[in-house]
């Protein structure tokens, strides 16, 4: 099974490019694929309970239903530790199928050859 990563930089700021990857990576994953979103900077707090619920950019599906079908179909969300941490994010603030990782997590998935997507 191919593994696919898609990271999202941006947050509430840019429900655009908030949502973007999470459509990417969905869609990889209803092709069983092993799909995983990265979220850094102020993407991290898409990871955060009730934060996504009402992005929503015209023309696209809400994100919080597109979450939600990621992780349905076996799709992860991945928080950096070096973004989460001054922001105060911690595990109890995720939501239920996203986890905070370390750089040494990021790096072990692309030497692995997970290819990145990013928007």
């Amino acid at each position: 099974m191919a593994r696919f990563m898609a990271q999202s930089t941006h947050g509430r700021e840019d429900p655009e490019r908030a949502t973007l990857p999470f459509i990417v990576a969905n869609v990889a994953a209803s092709a069983d694929q092993q799909a995983i979103v990265l979220l850094t900077i102020e993407g991290v707090w898409l990871a955060t309970k009730g934060y996504a619920d009402d992005i929503h950019h015209e023309g696209m599906p809400p994100l919080r239903e597109v979450l939600a079908s990621l992780l349905a179909n076996g799709g992860e969300i991945w928080a950096c530790g070096a973004c989460t941490k001054p922001r105060g994010i911690t595990e109890e603030h995720l939501i239920e199928g996203a986890r905070i990782i370390s750089a040494v997590d990021f790096v072990a998935e692309l030497a692995s050859g997970t290819p990145l997507y990013t928007c």
